[in-house]
């Protein structure tokens, strides 16, 4: 999805506190724009206070929200480079068009993976035009240096690890965790997890240690480490940490992710992962020329135009 939040500047890795090194219980509140008509997304990261968790360097959580006829997604073609975005659908359906020629339709419980590599375009929108309902967390995975140049790739994963534990019902997203493996290609050490309870549910989750995590909470309210979490905030966790304590009384869902503190300093702006202001300069310069990313076909949406480089200031 593209970054569709006004008045965002780049945001620049090494401008925050680096990993502790050792567990912590940091809160840190997502920020809010409506994007659309009762549209709310909530930013969880970047944020000053933490710019990564791992290569995870990008983590929306989108909606929920009903809309009427006509009103659903509408993200017209637009550029990436130098990530991965990872959209985990929870309610509600979204179409998927980009320039290699896949056309997807993502369902609730699926992801879809799209690897940007030296550059790619996409767009996003509802499959009908009648009334509906949308919920998603949108994540952008940064590609580290050896792979951020490598061909643009699509893969959509319908069937994913499903563990039952302690009353939550948990969905291996990403990487390695309680003897699973999801499907998705990565090329950092990372996880990804959900976890979702319709009643009272308590669980002890193993961790990798040498990761730093966080939690953000999708649905209801959860404690985490004692810590009550809600909607609108990330719990970081630091590194160090061999597991985790969650509960809750009620229905709530989580997300957890986490991964090896990424090695590599990076620029991001707008759809660009980068290093360099230059080149974000010229990926924006040839995306608004209508170079090197290919063409998506099939929408009926406007191409999005690039903000202006004006705008390549680094901010929180």
């Amino acid at each position: 999805m593209s970054d569709l939040v006004k008045e965002q500047g780049a945001s620049r890795s090494d401008d925050c506190p680096p990993c502790p090194g050792k567990p912590v219980l940091e809160r840190i509140d997502a920020r809010q724009a409506e994007i659309g008509k009762g549209f709310i997304v909530r930013r969880a990261v970047p944020s000053k206070a933490r710019r990564m968790v791992g290569a995870w360097c990008f983590l929306d959580h989108a909606g929920p929200v009903a809309h009427g006829p006509g009103e659903g997604l509408k993200v017209g073609p637009h550029p990436h480079i130098g990530l991965q975005t990872f959209t985990w659908m929870i309610e509600g359906e979204g179409l998927h068009r980009d320039s290699l020629g896949y056309e997807q339709i993502i369902r609730p419980g699926q992801v879809n993976l799209m690897t940007a590599g030296r550059g790619i375009a996409h767009s996003e929108e509802s499959p009908h035009d009648g009334a509906g309902r949308l919920h998603a967390a949108q994540l952008w995975i940064a590609l580290p240096d050896s792979e951020r140049h490598r061909e643009p790739a699509f893969h959509h994963y319908p069937d994913l690890p499903v563990i039952e534990r302690g009353g939550f019902t948990v969905t291996l997203l990403a990487g390695e965790a309680l003897g699973q493996t999801a499907p998705a290609q990565v090329f950092s050490p990372l996880v990804g997890l959900d976890l979702t309870s319709r009643g009272a549910a308590s669980t002890r989750l193993p961790l990798e240690p040498g990761f730093e995590h966080a939690v953000m909470c999708l649905r209801g309210s959860a404690r985490v480490e004692g810590e009550v979490v809600e909607p609108g905030m990330l719990l970081y966790l630091g590194q160090g940490r061999d597991t985790v304590e969650i509960g809750c009384d009620g229905e709530a869902q989580l997300l957890l992710v986490g991964g090896e503190p990424f090695a590599e300093d990076i620029l991001v702006w707008w759809n660009f992962v980068a290093r360099t202001p230059e080149e974000i300069r010229t990926a924006t310069e040839n995306w608004n020329a209508g170079r090197g990313f290919g063409e998506v076909k099939g929408t009926p949406l406007a191409p999005l135009k690039a903000p202006s480089l004006a705008g390549l200031s680094i901010k929180g």
